[in-house]
């Protein structure tokens, strides 16, 4: 407010003493008088004021015609002028909009948008730092690999750009599949800026992916002085590394550099179990089997694992199973409640042949726990306690479909893989890998039938009650028992030299369907399955002609009592109690009469 009013009050002091002087010019009696070449002119103060005024726009005025002028002659020449300035601001304006559509036709995907407008850009624009830069971005957009490697080359040649020109290098190798390109690629991206977190991730990626893990474990190095990684997991990722460039080093015969540097990564991640076994092995064969043991018995107690109980045998692999069991005591007893330890002891007992321990130690891991190497140590179990056959073929038959346990699975892809790695097979993840139970365990029945062969094999048979003792012996075509599983019956004694006795076979020589009669079977020498009972020969009666063809009945023939007569006679060769087939169609013999007395009606 104070200061509007003292902005009226000057505005009106000025034209105060503008006023005050226009009366005081017009009221003085003085004459300008200007005088040339013999003219004398005589202008009151106001007249002298105007015609300085129009004096005054009239050299400006001059002054503006003659840089015009200087100006036209200057673009004729070809020098810049205001004219050249003027098309080079509205050439600069329309270049950045054309620029700005470019960037967002990149951003939302549309390639051959962008690349009009990259190419409209690089017209308008002088700038092929950024020109050049929306181009590449159009192409790979667009699709046109070759077009974006040309000008990521370019790139290479400005400082300021030469950066991007190696990272927009590098992602390309990495599309063609071309890992060691883009290893050197990224190692020179790496070199100009250190600390760009997206470089340090693809050099890192490419160097375990080329086993570089020397270099891998300095990138790491780098990584965690930065603070881009906690200490925890960079450790951890330092042991795995370190493990891989033992395996190397021990596979190219330095067994000394090998043993410090997985000595070193079990150190570090106690529950690295592959730095431990390989770590053990080093010192076992320095004989050195205490300290063997030690590291062994420590990773144990953090995640026990088949791999380090089979490293711990190695260390005396002659000792008998007793003293296996007694020096294992000492490894069981850092984690005495986990499944892994009661396996073991279960398995180490069945290696001393203490089958009822065995079951104790094992306790219900079958049933809460089925898979194939419980389920197969109950089977060894049931076998060494002297059960039934068909309770060990049961106890096996469930280990076909059960899951195989715990295996080494990524946690990226759920990818399942027999031994340990630094990264995946599948998905390339760096220590992905767990020793756990796979999510995808199947839990349906199969296709294959494989569920039912506890069915097929059956339940235990209870003891036999005792029976009395036999006149005579049991019959050998006795019906056998259907409840044991079928099993290939086994070959008979040799057979006498000479003819074989003619038996009939179930095969009729009747065309496709006619029901067979009994004279329709054919005589082979071989004995067959199905063998019928040959009476003796006795005068057919005259054949019933049959309503209709009805199938043939088999009925097992009533065993006859043996007289004095039967007793001088050799014995036959086939059992009385054999069945015999009979038509219901044809009256029953009373033994007489032969089959090759019957006549078809």
């Amino acid at each position: 407010m104070l200061l509007s009013l003292l902005k009226i009050l000057l505005f009106f002091a000025v034209v105060l003493l503008l006023a005050l002087g226009a009366v005081h010019l017009s009221e003085t009696g003085q004459m300008l008088r200007l005088e040339y070449g013999g003219t004398e002119i005589a202008l009151t103060p106001v007249k002298a004021l105007v015609a300085l005024l129009v004096l005054m726009v009239t050299a400006w005025l001059i002054f503006k015609l003659l840089g015009l002028l200087l100006a036209v002659l200057r673009f004729l020449v070809g020098d810049e002028t205001a004219i050249n300035r003027h098309f080079a601001r509205s050439r600069e304006k329309r270049g950045y909009a054309a620029f700005g559509e470019g960037m967002l036709a990149v951003a939302s995907g549309e390639g051959k948008l962008a690349q009009d407008k990259a190419a409209k850009a690089a017209k308008y624009l002088n700038q092929p730092h950024l020109t050049n830069l929306l181009a590449a971005q159009a192409a790979e957009t667009a699709g046109d690999r070759t077009r974006a490697i040309e000008i990521y080359r370019d790139l290479l040649s400005d400082d300021r750009t030469r950066f991007v020109g190696i990272r927009g290098l590098m992602r390309q190798k990495l599309a063609e599949g071309e890992t060691h390109k883009a290893l050197l690629l990224a190692q020179k991206a790496y070199a100009l800026k250190p600390r760009h977190k997206e470089v340090q991730d693809t050099l890192l990626e490419l160097q375990t992916k080329e086993h570089d893990w020397k270099g891998a474990r300095q990138t790491l190095k780098d990584k965690r002085a930065q603070g881009d990684l906690p200490k925890d997991v960079a450790l951890r990722r330092d042991a795995v590394l370190a493990l891989q460039e033992a395996s190397d080093v021990l596979a190219h015969g330095n067994s000394i550099s090998a043993r410090e540097a997985a000595i070193s990564a079990a150190k570090a991640s106690p529950d690295l179990i592959p730095a431990a076994v390989l770590a053990a092995r080093s010192y076992a064969a320095q004989k050195d089997y205490r300290n063997a043991s030690r590291i062994l018995e420590k990773t144990w107690s953090v995640r026990p694992h088949p791999d380090i109980a089979a490293a711990y045998a190695e260390i005396v692999p002659d000792e008998k199973p007793d003293t296996r069991l007694k020096r294992f005591d000492n490894l069981m007893r850092k984690n005495p409640d986990h499944g892994e330890t009661r396996l073991l002891k279960a398995e180490l007992l069945i290696s001393c042949e203490d089958f009822p321990g065995a079951r104790r130690a094992l306790g219900d891991l079958a049933e809460t726990h089925p898979n194939v190497r419980t389920l197969s140590i109950m089977a060894a179990i049931e076998r060494g306690e002297g059960a039934d056959d068909s309770v060990v073929r049961g106890w096996l038959t469930r280990a076909l479909t059960a899951s195989r346990g715990p295996q080494w699975v990524c946690d990226k892809c759920h990818n399942v893989m027999h031994e340990w790695a630094p990264v995946c097979d599948s998905c390339g993840g760096f220590d992905t890998l767990t020793w756990r139970e796979p999510d995808n365990v199947r839990t349906t029945p199969s296709a294959t039938g494989a569920e039912m062969l506890p069915l097929l094999v059956g339940a235990p048979k209870p003891a036999p009650a005792p029976e009395p003792v036999a006149p005579h012996p049991a019959p050998t075509d006795a019906v056998p028992d259907l409840t044991d599983p079928v099993v290939p019956h086994p070959p008979g004694p040799a057979e006498p030299e000479g003819p074989r006795p003619v038996r009939e076979l179930d095969m009729p020589a009747v065309p496709p369907g006619i029901v067979p009669r009994e004279s329709d079977y054919r005589r082979v020498d071989d004995p067959s399955a199905t063998v019928t009972t040959p009476e003796p020969v006795k005068p057919a009666k005259a054949p019933v002609k049959p309503e209709a063809a009805e199938p043939l009945i088999i009925t097992p023939a009533p065993a006859r009592k043996p007289d004095a007569a039967a007793a001088d006679q050799p014995a036959r060769p086939i059992s009385e109690a054999e069945p015999v087939m009979i038509r219901p169609d044809v009256e029953p013999s009373d033994g007489s009469d032969s089959d090759k007395d019957r006549t078809r009606p």
